[in-house]
């Protein structure tokens, strides 16, 4: 049991998973309070594991072709039905939570459509020139469902920035394993650019991302930081690559909330 339960969650791509639920709560934390934003994060949670767990159960017969043992399919600790039924359940879940709670029926809809636009890309745009383009709506998507729920309507700034940070979150997924997905014939827009050109493309977006939010909240040292890891994900080593864009998405992402929290407001309901 536990080892069935551990393997769904490396399926759910855990991390991203976390990181993602993670963000949601502190900004509903900012717009609402600590209850409302608990049971906000667990729905979106539970909508991170459908896209998690559906991208596993599609890429499961590349993964077998690179031996890619971490998967939990591949090294058979987790078998198709039982993550069929996991899918279900967590769609069961997210659906229910996010219509019936905190974000009601206009919020809960646009963040599954996010999640929607997560399967999307998993089963039909992943190998197309337009793989980045779920990412950009579900990464809109996510804060506009929080702010939407307030009886707010989201600045576009704040539609952006969460915009452009998913299309970056899509390129620094692909760049590491851009090898293996040209030789699997996998085709989406990071794939046909090539390392290089995604790295300068990713480089160019965190870097936007960065300005557009030290206009709405100043702050010169993260400015900085963030311009810098740019250009070691731009000029470094293929070690810096990685580690730059998580530093620099993470200040990115917490000038977000920052900025959400001085821009929007806050609001008890």
């Amino acid at each position: 049991m536990f080892k069935s339960f551990k393997a769904l969650l490396v399926a759910a791509h855990f991390q991203p998973t976390v990181f993602v639920t993670a963000v949601s709560f502190l900004l509903a934390r900012e717009l609402w309070w600590e209850g409302p934003a608990y049971i906000i994060a667990v729905g979106v949670f539970f909508g991170q594991l459908v896209v998690g767990f559906t991208n596993d159960l599609n890429d499961f017969a590349d993964d077998s072709k690179h031996n890619r043992v971490e998967k939990p399919l591949v090294a058979g600790s987790l078998t198709k039905t039982l993550l069929r039924k996991a899918i279900w359940v967590s769609l069961a879940f997210a659906i229910v939570l996010n219509l019936f709670g905190p974000l009601g029926i206009k919020g809960g809809l646009i963040y599954l459509f996010g999640i929607g636009c997560g399967v999307t890309y998993n089963f039909y745009l992943k190998s197309t020139p337009l793989s980045p383009l779920p990412y950009f709506l579900a990464f809109a998507a996510l804060p506009a469902s929080i702010v939407v729920a307030t009886d707010r309507t989201p600045p576009l700034w704040l539609l952006g920035a969460g915009a452009l940070l998913g299309v970056a979150a899509h390129f620094a997924n692909v760049i590491k394993d851009l090898k293996e997905d040209v030789e699997s014939g996998i085709r989406g827009l990071p794939q046909i650019l090539g390392e290089k050109n995604s790295r300068a493309v990713t480089a160019f977006i965190l870097i936007l991302t960065t300005i557009i939010l030290t206009q709405v909240i100043e702050n010169i040292l993260t400015l900085a930081i963030g311009l810098l890891g740019s250009l070691f994900l731009l000029f470094g080593g293929k070690r810096f690559v990685f580690p730059a864009i998580m530093l620099v998405s993470l200040l990115n992402v917490l000038l977000l909330i920052a900025a959400a929290s001085v821009e929007i407001g806050s609001k008890s309901l």
